[in-house]
């Protein structure tokens, strides 16, 4: 006699799995729950790199966004309290394949996992990462729900209605959630060095006004390298005031979120900027704001480009950059008007990667020049920028 099946709990997984990923076509992965005890709801992507993972979580560009990491081991190199790129982490999730093993590296001070607790991020490990990673790249990212219960116990309706209720992220300003609310000065600091550590600038020759739209703090760094005070004001401020804090350049960063969203407020302070011909170099959500403000258009990307592998071709010169990206939107090709011109492509899709105002210093990039993580191949268009403003300060200050 066979015996009859018990009633199963659909709210129950199991007690192995105690983490679970729930899509918003009801596609659902059971895994170890790790980080903070807890659910977050955002869009899953997925990240190619291979090192940097702390500073990829901690990038505000990553804000409402659940990342899948391609690379197997994460986590066995620790966390420090120096390689955060943002004083609050906005990464809503993280999905890893193995489990975190013992750090093993001497800048470590905490386990990954300590660490994700500490900053309340809902994470999961143990399943098949490529098979997501393929999803995403052939349905592009999804919304989800990533969600942590130490007892393996799941309300799946309401995880699944969670999900399908988020909007994503298309139509969302996100600058205004992670930008800062306060101007203030950098403190100085200059990029990382081994032996050396985080050396203090001595020296400010010129004077940068970053507007925050979710700024990373290796960027702050590179301007420090170059001798640059650099004074970060928030996403909203507008151009009067940013004039009077008397810039010899100004540079509109990366962030989170919908260009078009952002730019409701920003095009216009960008507009008046452009007017008084000082140098402005854009990055990232930066880069899409500012071919708004000169006319373009932009658009959500079916899986964006998120890895520290990316070539990108610049069109000055011929030659090919290994470059480090974020970002799920991008600008138009056949929108670009008259005044300005293409400078880099992507050789992955040939969406465009950089732009030049014709007849003012002022130009922008899809990609991250600062490479954190990431290869150093783009470091020269801060060069590029410092020059910028040498020559705009040598014709307005004396």
């Amino acid at each position: 006699m066979t015996k009859k099946a018990k009633k199963i709990n659909s709210k129950k997984i199991s007690k192995i799995h105690s983490g679970i990923l729930i899509l918003d076509n009801r596609m659902i992965f059971k895994g170890i729950g790790i980080g903070y005890q807890g659910e977050a709801t955002g869009e899953v992507c997925f990240n190619t790199s291979l090192t940097g993972y702390q500073e990829i979580i901690s990038d505000p560009s990553y804000a409402d966004q659940i990342i899948n990491f391609t690379f197997p081991h994460i986590g066995n190199v620790g966390t420090n309290n120096q390689d955060h790129e943002s004083d609050k982490i906005w990464t809503k999730g993280v999905i890893f394949n193995s489990e975190i093993t013992n750090p093993s590296n001497y800048r470590s001070l905490n386990n990954l996992d300590h660490w994700l607790k500490k900053n309340k991020i809902v994470g999961i490990t143990g399943f098949d990462t490529r098979s997501l990673t393929n999803l995403i790249r052939d349905k592009g990212a999804p919304r989800g729900t990533i969600s942590h219960s130490k007892n393996g116990i799941f309300n799946l309706n309401k995880l699944t209605n969670q999900t399908l209720k988020w909007k994503g992220l298309q139509n969302l300003d996100l600058a205004i959630k992670v930008s800062t609310k306060k101007k203030y000065v950098w403190s100085g600091l200059k990029t990382w060095k081994k032996n050396i550590g985080y050396k203090k600038n001595a020296k400010r020759l010129l004077n940068v006004v970053a507007i925050d739209y979710g700024i990373k703090k290796n960027i702050l760094r590179y301007f420090s390298d170059f001798d640059c005070k650099v004074i970060v004001v928030p996403c909203q401020m507008n151009a009067d005031k940013i004039l009077s804090l008397k810039p010899d350049g100004i540079f509109l960063s990366n962030g989170p979120g919908d260009p078009a969203a952002t730019g409701k407020y920003s095009i216009k302070v960008i507009k008046e900027l452009i007017k008084k011909g000082i140098p402005l170099f854009g990055i990232c959500l930066g880069h899409q704001i500012l071919g708004l403000a000169l006319g373009a258009k932009t658009k959500k990307m079916k899986l964006g480009h998120r890895g520290a592998n990316h070539p990108v071709k610049n069109l000055d010169n011929g030659s090919v950059e290994i470059t480090s990206q974020n970002h799920g939107f991008e600008i138009l090709k056949n929108s670009i008007p008259k005044n300005t011109e293409v400078t880099h492509v992507s050789l992955f899709d040939n969406s465009i990667e950089g732009i030049r105002l014709k007849n003012k210093p002022v130009f922008s990039v899809q990609y991250h020049p600062e490479s954190n993580p990431g290869p150093q191949d783009s470091v020269y268009l801060f060069r590029e920028f410092i020059n910028k403003m040498k020559k705009y300060a040598k014709k307005n200050r004396y």
